[in-house]
């Protein structure tokens, strides 16, 4: 028996690398019996054969899984947004960062195409960069060629199992590309009528750059809160949580609460109005959610 982590899934089959070895395996029987899936980012343990394939006998324990895409144990999501072409949209920037801050993983933000901006937007794109780094994100300006990944990005790799999120289009496959030339990945193109980018990635995909792994990731341009309940939603607010202590109400949901000290925050333009209100979509967009059974 080895040791590995599962790089690549497709098809029922899985590419499990262990001590510098690649292995193609198949899941156990046991697995389909008790509705388990294998996930891109799982440790296991493989019965290895000399052919170089092999039966993936167990998982480990995971620290975190998402749904779309599959994948298990991330760390880090880099979550790429452009400012324009793309144009920046705060909005869904914040639904990426609740999904991922519910996931206990640690968001990267980089907005990308800095060089096709104007005075005017470039103002706006610093403003709001700041408004971030002020909540305590940490955020990267780069520009459209990315000239700037192995001075900005390189060292937020190592040692961490990052995923690459954002909307179709900003430059994900580009980035992945520039971060190493080998990879060849392919890209689309942006469709001018609907403003975003064809897909082209197929499967999720464990590359080793800068001393981590970095996931080329499908399905993430699709997010809803399927997951997410009405009382965990604030949490995924990070700023809240230095004022939720103060409301009156334990338990306070910052919605229609008296004497709630995250919405005075909001009026003293301590929280930032803009994520106020997305919380509010947020929050109204769960509440209206189906009931599941």
């Amino acid at each position: 028996m080895i040791q590995g982590i599962i790089i690549k899934a497709l098809s029922g089959f899985y590419d499990v690398l262990a001590d510098d070895h690649l292995y193609t395996c198949k899941g156990r029987g046991v697995f389909r019996k008790k509705k388990i899936t294998p996930l891109v980012g799982d440790y296991v343990e493989v019965d290895a054969q000399s052919d170089s394939t092999g039966t993936i006998v167990s998982i480990q324990d995971r620290r975190n899984e998402l749904i779309r895409p599959p994948i298990a144990n991330v760390d880090q999501a880099i979550i790429v947004s452009s400012v324009v072409e793309p144009e920046f949209n705060p909005l869904l920037l914040d639904r990426f960062l609740v999904l991922i801050e519910y996931k206990d993983i640690k968001p990267l933000i980089v907005f990308t195409k800095e060089d096709l901006t104007t005075d005017e937007q470039l103002d706006e794109l610093n403003a709001y960069a700041n408004i971030y780094r002020d909540i305590g994100f940490k955020v990267l300006i780069v520009s459209k060629v990315m000239e700037d990944l192995n001075d900005k990005i390189y060292p937020h790799l190592a040692n961490k199992l990052s995923v690459i999120a954002g909307q179709s289009g900003v430059g994900k496959s580009t980035l992945l590309n520039k971060l190493d030339d080998e990879l060849e990945i392919e890209t689309g193109t942006i469709s001018k009528s609907l403003g975003r980018g064809k897909h082209t990635t197929r499967h999720v995909e464990l590359y080793h750059v800068g001393g981590g792994y970095v996931a080329d990731t499908p399905g993430f341009s699709s997010l809803d809160f399927d997951e997410i309940e009405l009382e965990d939603l604030r949490f995924c607010f990070r700023e809240f949580l230095d004022y939720q202590d103060d409301c009156k109400f334990r338990g306070c949901l910052h919605m229609n609460e008296p004497k709630c000290a995250v919405k005075s925050a909001v009026e003293q333009g301590e929280i930032a109005n803009f994520r106020y209100e997305h919380y509010q979509n947020f929050y109204e967009e769960i509440k209206q959610r189906k009931p599941r059974y």
